[in-house]
This record gives C-alpha cells, structure tokens and sequence, in this order.
C-alpha cells in the first residue's frame, strides 16, 4: 500500500485578490511537491479553502457596505478560476463556510472543553465608543509593544512576527471608525495552551530536517511559555458555540477554527468517495506523513498552536514538517494584498503563461530568505532559462528527429561511452531531485532539472549530430534517440513545476510512468514541433509595476 502523504496549504482570506507573493510563498511550492509526490507512487491528498470568517472581510464588507457574504462570494470564485488557470492540483478547495467544517469545529472544541482544555474567563477587550461595538483583533491597529512597529495588527505584528493581545498595542485606533478604542470586560472561551508548553516542546524537540528559521522562531514561543488564548470573539460573522452558556453575540474566532479547516477538508473530501472514513488513512495512520505549506507568520498557529489543538483533540497525526517560506517582496517591500504591494496573481496571469509564471516564481522560492522578484526578473528568467535551455533543446531535438529519423522514433544502433554518460547523468540527476524534493528543497530541485537539460545541450554541441547524419546516418540518428531519450528523463524532472508544457510533451511521447526515466517506444511518430514556450518581448510589457 502506497504511503499517505497529506499536503495541508494555508488557507487565503476571502478578503481580497492574492498576490504573487502568495502564489510563491504557499500555493505553488505545495502544488509542485504533491506533483512530485504523486509521480513517486504516494497517495497524495491535498486540501485547502477560502477562509470566510477571517475579520479582513467583515472590515471590508463594512467599507463596501455590502453583507460579509457578498465579499466571500466575490474573491472565493476568484480564486477558484485561478487555481484552475495555474494547475494547482488540489484534492479539494472548499471553504471554512460548510456545514461540515462548522460540525467539525464544533466538535473539536467539545472534545477540548470535556477535556478540561477550554475554559471561561472574564477579560478586557477593547471597545469602540463611536461604533459602539467591542473591535475583533484585526479591527484594531497600533504600535506593537515587541519592536515598535506602528501599523501592528492585534492579532499579530507583520514586522516582527510576534502574536499580540490587541490591549497590548500601544496607540491603539479602531479600524471601523479611527476612534481611540477604550478597555471593557467581557467573558470568553480560552484554550489552555499552557497545558500543553511541555508537549509541544517535546514535538519540536523530536522533529528532524525542519527548516532552522521555522524551528527556532517556534522553539522561542515555547521557552518564553505558551500563553492561554481567547478563542470566541463578541463577533456576528463565524461559526456558533455549540454551547449557549456565554449568551448571544458570541462566535469561534477565525484563527482557532481556520487551521481545524485541514481536518473538515480531509473529512468533507472523504464525503464524497465510496468511503466516508478515507479520511482517517491521513490523520490517524501512524505511516502518514503531513506537509503543512505556509508563509512564515504563520509559523506560531502552525507548529505550535495546531499542534496543541490536536493533543487536546485526541489522537491525531501532528505535522511531519512545516516548510514555512520567507516573504516574496517587490522593490524591496514584503508583498501584501492589503496593502497593495506587488502584483496580483490575475496581473500575474494577464501578462504571463501559467508555466511562464510557475517556473520564475519556483527559481525564486523563499525557502530560506525572502527573494526579490519584478516583472522584468520574471521575463528574464523565461527568455533567458527556461526558453533558452529547455524549450529550445526539446524544440531542436524533435525537430531534428522528425526530419532526420523518418518522423518516428527509430530503433537506435550501439551506444557509445558519451551516449550511456549523457543518459547516466540524467538518471542521477532524477535521484538528486528526489532527494531534494523528500527535503522540500524545490528550488535545489529545479536547478537539478536547469542542469539536466543543459547537459543535454553540451552533448548536442559537442557531437553536432545535425552534421553526423549527412556522413553517417546511423550514428547520427542515435544520437538523436540519446538525446530524445535523455529528454524524455528530463521532463520527468519538469514535470512538477510546469504541468502544461508537460502535458505536451505527454501527447508527443506518452505519459510519465513515475519518477524515472522511460524508454522510448520505437515507432512513436514525431511531428514537426511547436514551441512549447513563447519568447517575451519585454519591450511590450511596459513599465515594471511590481
């Protein structure tokens, strides 16, 4: 039985239009990983879904005018068609708005509560006087208390990371109104997060090959102490208590339930199989690896509070890994579509081809450190790599083997020292990516597929088979059929990263059968080519807004 792999990938607010610094922070890593994992024979299952409840869209529906819904419905379609557009190879995409997530929500927090996890608690929130309404974390901005920054959210700063308690935000203004919020008491649910310090300390401790800069910005929260959290807010716009003991104008608040959205996906996913319970093969066996894609503010709810929600859960698989990216930045700005920074993934798609758009963002993932991209690197990058190198090797090659080879794929005569090195290395080079790919090393990845196809074209250049067939047919036509067979490994390699420029490939050479190199089949006709990338004339992009 094939190893169950979960891809669990961050959940966008259904707040706005997604950026490219989200495509390459979260979703694109994720979809070229599950590719990856699927070619390597696992059963992959890959959820995620709009978050509907996050407060960005009940300020924005308040700034429309508009009912929180009606925001929801916008951007979630939104978002759909441009997954499809890019190939983002999702399991399922649904939305933390079913009837499903809210039963499992629910759940969740009463197995907490009878676990003694959950506790109620008076505490001070802040209050706007004009609005006359107690203001949600994300309705609130002020000076974080941890490094000054002036625009930190009250929930979390963007600048430094830290999550916040919006009373503790120095300056505090209401985002419904610009009023100076005032302190009141209310009464809320809290987990005990503290239960848990140990524990999750433990996990962290026991987890290997995590990136350093995700462990040990977790490992500061635990040695500083987790802290207990209020998890329902005096909120219209959420999922009900399934207890009424708090009275009305209580709901979930979104950080708590949205990460429960990877197990309701799995569950609703599950739903719609011949077997309801499919989805315990990823949460409950022990042989299970989960693979959670996030960018690095999400690095606390994520290695550190899911984590503890599943211990009080029951017993349920904790994350395998948590690949958290740094920031995609434009012009030296942290990309944010709240703040307008960077293009937006549809500008991304008006300008570019998806594969286009796929390979310049995954040459320039933030696995690390934040990357720098702009609309001029990202054409670059494609003129320069991914046409120049691969698409006019694939080009060349059928080119020359539709004219030289009778238009098919021809047995080919005795391989010699440089033919058996060149499809040797090509091997090699698919056992390399593996490795990288099992490290969620997508960028060493990549380069191991940039090196493949430019060794291919060192051994054209060196052996100029164009010049053998006019003197030694024979010769020559193998060389094309090393050539066409080393190819035929090398877009094994691209395969992850550029779905569409690989289903034409498929079409001329047959499917990919798993992570290796294929023989090719003799007698595969060869048509004359069409590029499988087109060239950009940077001149017509106009001036670089990102």
């Amino acid at each position: 039985m094939s190893e169950p792999i979960l891809v669990a990938v961050a959940w966008p607010y259904a707040s706005g239009s997604r950026h490219l610094g989200h495509l390459g922070g979260a979703y694109l890593p994720a979809d070229v990983f599950a590719r990856y994992q699927r070619l390597a024979g696992r059963d992959v299952l890959m959820v995620s879904g709009s978050d509907v409840h996050g407060t960005p869209i009940a300020v924005r529906a308040d700034d429309e005018g508009v009912a929180p819904q009606d925001i929801v419905d916008r951007y979630h379609g939104e978002f759909l068609r441009q997954w499809d557009e890019l190939g983002i190879s999702w399991d399922l995409y649904t939305t933390t708005g079913t009837d499903n997530h809210a039963q499992v929500t629910q759940e969740m927090f009463m197995a907490q509560l009878e676990a003694g996890h959950i506790d109620r608690r008076v505490s001070e929130q802040l209050f706007d006087p004009e609005a006359e309404r107690f203001l949600p974390d994300r309705f609130v901005e002020g000076t974080c208390p941890n490094c000054q920054y002036t625009d930190a959210r009250g929930d979390q700063c963007d600048n430094c990371g830290k999550t916040l308690d919006a009373v503790e935000l120095g300056d505090p203004r209401s985002k419904l109104s610009g009023a100076t919020p005032i302190v009141r008491e209310t009464e809320h649910y809290y987990f005990r997060y503290s239960d848990f310090n140990e524990k999750v300390g433990a996990f962290l401790d026991s987890r290997e090959g995590w990136r350093s800069h995700v462990l040990n910005f977790a490992k500061g929260f635990v040695e500083e102490g987790l802290h207990d959290r209020a998890i329902t807010r005096d909120i219209e716009w959420g999922i009900e208590l399934p207890v009424d003991d708090l009275g009305p104008g209580k709901r979930i608040y979104v950080w708590y339930d949205a990460v429960i959205g990877y197990l309701s996906a799995s569950k609703e996913w599950a739903a719609s199989t011949d077997d309801p319970e499919a989805w315990r093969n990823w949460w409950e066996n022990p042989d299970a690896k989960s693979y959670y894609f996030i960018g690095k503010d999400n690095i606390p709810f994520h290695c550190l509070f899911w984590p503890a929600q599943l211990m009080g859960a029951g017993d349920l698989n904790l994350p395998t890994n948590v690949p958290a990216n740094q920031y995609v930045t434009f012009k030296g700005g942290k990309a944010s579509a709240s703040r307008g920074i960077g293009l937006t993934i549809q500008e991304g798609l008006d300008l570019f081809e998806p594969d286009a758009i796929r390979f310049a963002l995954a040459a320039a993932f933030p696995e690390q450190a934040d990357t720098e991209i702009s609309v001029e690197e990202i054409a670059r990058r494609v003129n320069e790599e991914l046409v120049a190198t691969w698409g006019n090797l694939v080009n060349r090659v059928l080119s020359m083997t539709h004219k030289s080879c009778d238009g098919q794929v021809l047995e080919p005569g005795p391989l010699e020292a440089e033919d058996t090195e060149l499809l040797a290395s090509v091997d090699a080079a698919i056992e390399s990516a593996a490795a990288h790919f099992e490290a969620v090393e997508l960028r060493a990845a990549l380069r191991d597929a940039m090196a493949c196809a430019q060794s291919v074209n060192m051994y054209l250049n060196a052996l100029e088979p164009w010049r053998v067939v006019k003197d030694d047919l024979a010769r020559g036509q193998t060389i094309l059929h090393t050539a066409l067979s080393a190819i035929n490994g090398a877009r094994v390699l691209f395969s992850p990263f550029l779905p569409f420029s690989s289903a034409q490939l498929d079409e001329v050479l047959g499917p990919i059968n798993g992570w290796q190199r294929s023989p090719l089949v003799v007698g595969t006709p060869i048509n004359k080519p069409t590029p499988l990338f087109t060239k950009i004339d940077i001149a017509e992009l106009g001036a670089d807004d990102a």
